[in-house]
């Protein structure tokens, strides 16, 4: 069975090569991008199947999307589920106490860990959550534990340079 894909939009052309070539995109995303681009340049279903290694019926399922529903029917469609635990107020709350020294919270220690953290949520602020919860929070939001480790706290030790003495002999 031909599949004949319709004639793209500028718009759509430069958002279909602009999608088609990211490095740094969501991958899937670039997939579907690259066969709607492949089809607009002639090649058959069988050829854009396996240039991008998919089988033929996924290939004829993103061109379908992609003529009904134009470049937005390449992204993936919103999916049923349970929706999230953690209200934005949860989340800004578990964020400012990661931002919040320690021992300014009545804590023995000068610095988070993700289990410090997840015990602290868990039995002062009333919130199970599990480490890679917070892991993922973060990450939503654009944070890096190790690159905002200096907002965390300070070192463990704050005599650890002392005590280790000079770096060099």
């Amino acid at each position: 069975m031909a599949l004949h894909l319709r004639a793209l939009t500028e718009e759509e052309a430069q958002t279909i090569k602009k999608w088609s070539s990211l490095r740094k995109g969501e991958a899937r995303l670039v997939e579907r991008a690259k066969i709607v681009r492949l089809a607009s340049e002639g090649r058959k279903v069988p050829e854009i199947a396996e240039a991008v290694s998919l089988d033929e019926k996924t290939v004829r399922k993103w061109l379908k999307r992609f003529a009904e529903q134009g470049c937005s029917g390449l992204e993936d469609a919103p999916r049923s589920g349970a929706p999230s635990r953690y209200t934005p107020e949860v989340k800004g709350r578990l964020i400012a106490t990661a931002f919040t020294r320690p021992r300014d919270l009545g804590q023995p220690f000068s610095s988070w860990t993700f289990e410090r953290l997840a015990t602290y949520v868990r039995e002062e602020l009333g919130i199970s959550m599990k480490k890679t919860r917070i892991f993922e929070i973060f990450q939503q939001e654009g944070l890096r534990w190790r690159h905002e480790e200096t907002w965390f706290g300070e070192r463990v030790d704050p005599d650890f340079a002392q005590k280790r003495g000079p770096l060099n002999g």
